[in-house]
């Protein structure tokens, strides 16, 4: 356990307490304790033979009802991987990255299923467009604890978001599939580095949702991630001048105090899901 409670303190300044179980092996934990993101990766591109098996992995995480209502497009064109990096991310080191993957979520695949069965589909609402969104999620995570269980490195992008008609046009994407979350993936050419997360204070409750205390949660969080790294650069500089402390509660209010994304809701709907 020692290796794994020093990853947690680190990560959240204090480790949760010790369980009263036995437990033989917290390699995995610890694995998961102390994963970074890597936006830096060497030119060699792993294969698509091992891309595909990590997508099978990937794919037997858990699905809402089993409707499995997700897929995964493994983008190796590299000027299909330019644009997706240049005009719909907008991030540099995509552009480097020797794979990026899309992952979907599809709510077409029950549609059909309902035609070729003969029955109504009376679940057209909100849930029709959540469901999918989340079972994506969950099999991006479980393709990061896969890939990074056998060396390789991998950054979530939401910016895949950022231009979805585009991106719609370069994989083809039909009614009611549409893109959830990129996957920058490689071979990393560096360590990286872990990124300090909110207290546990903050974040796990017990029995009832809480945050009577979250603005010292965050402000003690502040300065303990400020003391261990803090980027040079500054959002918004023009607009908002240039903090002594940029700590990560001003990089969060300054990202959420310019529209992102403003249209996604009309780029859902227009790919026939009613979110009512």
């Amino acid at each position: 356990m020692n290796d794994l409670t020093a990853a947690l303190k680190f990560r959240f300044g204090s480790a949760p307490e010790t369980p009263s179980e036995t437990l033989d092996d917290t390699a995995f934990l610890e694995s998961l304790a102390s994963r970074r993101s890597h936006r830096r990766f060497k030119a060699e591109a792993p294969s698509l033979e091992l891309l595909r098996l990590l997508c099978a992995t990937a794919l037997s995480a858990p699905s809402k009802s089993d409707l499995q209502a997700r897929d995964i497009v493994i983008v190796t064109d590299w000027e299909k991987r330019r644009r997706i990096a240049t005009e719909v991310v907008g991030q540099a080191w995509l552009e480097k990255a020797p794979v990026i993957l899309v992952f979907l979520g599809n709510n077409k695949r029950q549609r059909q299923i309902h035609q070729w069965r003969d029955k109504p589909f009376e679940n057209d609402h909100l849930d029709a467009f959540f469901n999918p969104a989340v079972d994506a999620g969950i099999a991006m995570q479980a393709f990061v604890d896969a890939a990074e269980s056998i060396g390789l490195g991998c950054c979530p992008v939401s910016g895949i978001r950022n231009n979805c008609p585009l991106v719609n046009d370069l994989l083809d994407l039909p009614d009611h599939v549409f893109p959830v979350v990129g996957l920058g993936v490689g071979w990393p050419s560096e360590a990286g580095h872990i990124s300090a997360r909110l207290p546990l204070g903050a974040t796990v409750h017990v029995n009832a949702f809480s945050d009577a205390a979250i603005e010292a949660h965050v402000s003690a969080y502040d300065d303990r991630r400020y003391a261990i790294h803090h980027p040079d650069t500054q959002r918004q500089e023009a607009r908002f001048g240039r903090a002594d402390k940029y700590t990560w509660s001003e990089d969060k209010a300054r990202q959420y105090a310019s529209p992102e994304r403003a249209d996604f809701g009309a780029y859902i709907r227009s790919k026939g899901f009613k979110l009512d």
